[in-house]
């Protein structure tokens, strides 16, 4: 199974695949850890019961991970292939679920350019406006208390403006992926890395 980097198309459907087998073969180590302690000393009041409880947190934990993932909606590959085929230049993360104490805010594409983040859901009962908040509050943190956050719903009303950004992406002749190449690790992310780094 090759793995799908974090804002790449397919990342929330490997990382289900991917927790859901770490899980299975935790449970699996545990529940042989355990019966291999009943079947020698004939009692569940052994080491091995220890052992195979202490390793319940850690598949505890991968199932709660699993779960997440499953709750989380990830970019269609009917949608994708619309987006592709409107992105021109401009560099596109997919497959963001963000997360907060009140709601999870699933984005199915997003972008950035010239203090605009433009973003598409597939979530019918995304709240638009608390999502738009929730970005810009997330941004704003790391010194993006400009930029402009706006959620479609319609994907063709996203692609539209998509091709707005195009042409101001060619007008003022901007590298999104340059921008991006060019972050030196341990100085203020760029903006679409707070995006990256905000979510699932």
């Amino acid at each position: 199974m090759k793995r799908v980097a974090k804002g790449s198309f397919g990342y929330i459907e490997y990382n289900r695949k991917f927790a859901a087998i770490r899980t299975a073969v935790a449970l699996a180590i545990c529940l042989i850890i355990f019966f291999t302690g009943l079947i020698i000393y004939k009692s569940n009041k052994s080491a091995f019961s220890i052992i195979a409880a202490i390793g319940c947190l850690p598949t505890g934990l991968s199932a709660v991970n699993l779960i997440m993932y499953l709750r989380a909606h990830p970019c269609s590959k009917e949608s994708y292939d619309v987006i592709e085929a409107h992105k021109n230049g401009l560099l596109i993360r997919y497959d963001l679920e963000m997360t907060s104490y009140e709601e999870n805010y699933g984005i199915a594409a997003a972008t950035v350019l010239d203090k605009n983040v433009v973003c598409f859901t597939e979530d019918k009962a995304l709240d638009v406006i608390n999502c738009e908040k929730h970005i810009k509050n997330q941004i704003s943190q790391s010194g993006y208390s400009s930029y402009t956050v706006k959620v479609f719903k319609d994907i063709n009303a996203f692609c539209s403006r998509l091709e707005q950004l195009e042409q101001i992406r060619k007008s003022k002749n901007i590298d999104p992926q340059a921008i991006e190449d060019a972050w030196v690790p341990g100085t203020v992310e760029t903006c679409a890395l707070v995006l990256l780094s905000v979510s699932l």
